[in-house]
């Protein structure tokens, strides 16, 4: 399928890739989360490019041809032409590095923590409110700042990924900014506490410990604490 967005080939050293694909073989999810996306990026006034595909085999080749302006792929994980895990391990088998997501209709915990065992960054399920996908979406900085022309700018926000070990044992791949989050969320801070430390918005604060439930496929704060410790 073609790109909602016609780029021109950006400088490697100064690309900042915020785009995101959107692999689903559903039109109206995908029109749902397009819908969606250039809402939150109107607000905003960011530029959001967004690619579609409806098979492995052609989120590959956008991947191939648009990798410099994906930030984030979200892979559904019944596909055409693969089922399950094995449509993010086609992806990944790939494109090891890229920065997956998985969308799945199937609001399972086991399966959930087989695809972020497996290399995803989140199990998003689209039995939901496709806000909170918006809110993963946005923890990962794709909508940047909001308008901040009369405030002074914030400090950098952490970039990159890193592992997350738990005192369980568990590990998984979380942004920076999410594994800053994670512990001070643990550590018992309220979205205010958090906020201050971290030179952030409470609804920025928010949508990352919203990003952090769907994660780590639970409904409240408590559930995540109980779940981590």
């Amino acid at each position: 399928m073609h790109a909602m967005a016609s780029l021109a080939e950006p400088d490697a050293a100064t690309s900042t890739a915020n785009g995101l694909l959107l692999v689903d073989d559903h039109d109206l999810v995908r029109l749902g989360l397009l819908t969606l996306v250039q809402s939150h990026a109107a607000d905003t006034g960011r530029q959001v490019p967004v690619f579609e595909a409806r098979t492995v085999a052609e989120a590959l080749e956008q991947y191939r041809e648009q990798r410099r302006h994906i930030g984030l792929v979200l892979l559904d994980l019944q596909l055409p032409d693969a089922h399950g895990l094995g449509a993010l391990d086609a992806f990944l088998h790939a494109w090891p590095q890229a920065p997956v997501a998985v969308l799945s209709g199937v609001n399972d915990p086991g399966l959930m923590r087989h695809a972020v065992a497996r290399g995803a960054l989140a199990y998003l399920p689209k039995s939901g409110d496709l806000q909170h996908v918006i809110g993963f979406i946005r923890s990962r900085g794709t909508f940047g700042e909001a308008d901040s022309r009369h405030a002074p700018p914030p400090p950098p926000e952490p970039s990159g990924l890193c592992t997350w070990r738990g005192s369980n044992g568990l590990r998984l791949t979380l942004t920076e900014r999410q594994a800053q989050v994670l512990d001070w969320v643990l550590a018992g801070a309220s979205n205010r506490e958090i906020a201050m430390r971290a030179h952030l918005s409470e609804g920025t604060v928010k949508n990352h410990v919203s990003a952090l439930l769907l994660l780590f496929g639970v409904r409240s704060r408590a559930q995540l604490i109980s779940q981590l410790r």
